[in-house]
């Protein structure tokens, strides 16, 4: 009996110490295993911030990049004024009015047909501040470059030119 046990004792000693040496490799794997998944998720998350952040990035972007398109639009748009003072004489009688007439440009296309209008002119109005109130354009948001027209008569009454 000694002698089986002298065998079988080694064996089982063998075996158990195996048995604890796969046990503790298991835990260890298994710790390895968590702490990677740790650093999977850290690795995520931060690509998930990067990504969220060049997507602001993109779409602050695009909107500078509209935001300069339309400011070089509109830097593009001017308007161009004509304005003058109609006489309309009768027997008894003599009309003054201010005629102011604009146009806006792109560039140097006309984008649309003159816009008149006509304003009668009491005695001593500030024709300056007349013509910026009869403004359709206004002037302040577009170039306005006004135009004089030269003073002669016509068929329909004298014109006279503003200075």
């Amino acid at each position: 009996m000694s002698t089986i046990l002298w065998v079988v004792l080694p064996i089982f000693i063998s075996v158990g110490s195996a048995l604890i040496a796969v046990y503790l490799m298991q835990q260890r794997m298994e710790l390895q295993l968590a702490r990677e998944r740790q650093s999977l998720c850290e690795a995520r998350a931060s690509i998930e911030a990067q990504k969220q952040t060049l997507e602001e990035l993109d779409r602050l972007r695009t909107e500078a990049v509209r935001r300069r398109s339309l400011d070089d639009f509109i830097a593009d748009l001017r308007t161009e004024q004509r304005n003058f003072v109609r006489q309309q004489r009768s027997l008894f009688s003599t009309r003054k009015s201010l005629v102011v007439q604009e146009r806006l440009y792109f560039r140097n296309l006309p984008l649309c047909n003159w816009v008149e209008h006509e304003v009668p002119i009491d005695e001593g109005a500030d024709i300056k501040s007349l013509i910026r109130t009869v403004s359709v354009f206004g002037g302040d948001g577009v170039d306005a470059k006004p135009e004089l027209v030269s003073a002669g008569p016509n068929a329909r009454g004298g014109r006279k030119q503003l200075t």
